[in-house]
């Protein structure tokens, strides 16, 4: 099947991509220092991974991730809230597009078999 090129249907296929895509979707860059150690540029967010915002009110601020919301297509950071008129503090959505992940979470190991499997497929260079 072809992709259309259509915003509108672009958008259509993100807001009603099944689940196993959507999570795809959230993935944010991985920092100089992590790309240069599993070569590679991006990486699903997951809860408990390190990330730095690079964009918006809170650029530069670090936090973990305590949250991953595949239906709003949002992450939550500790420490990025807001407070209410009432005085309850709420965390504020941010798109994975806007940060940078400078820690992984490798408690599981099949994350840690995926982020390797590109490393096992290259080559080795000659110098």
């Amino acid at each position: 099947m072809a992709k259309s090129k259509q915003p509108r249907k672009q958008r259509l296929m993100l807001y009603n991509a099944p689940k196993h895509l959507a999570r795809k979707f959230l993935s944010a860059h991985l920092s100089d220092e992590l790309r240069e150690k599993y070569k590679r540029r991006s990486f699903p967010i997951r809860r408990g991974d390190t990330v730095k915002i690079v964009r918006g009110d809170f650029k530069d601020f670090t936090g973990t991730v305590t949250r991953v919301d595949y239906e709003k297509m949002r992450i939550y950071i500790e420490g990025v809230t807001r407070e209410k008129v009432d005085g309850t503090r709420v965390f504020i959505p941010i798109h994975p597009s806007k940060v940078v992940i400078t820690k992984l979470n490798l408690d599981d190991k099949r994350r840690v078999e995926a982020l390797e499997r590109k490393l096992k497929v290259q080559p080795a260079q000659e110098v």
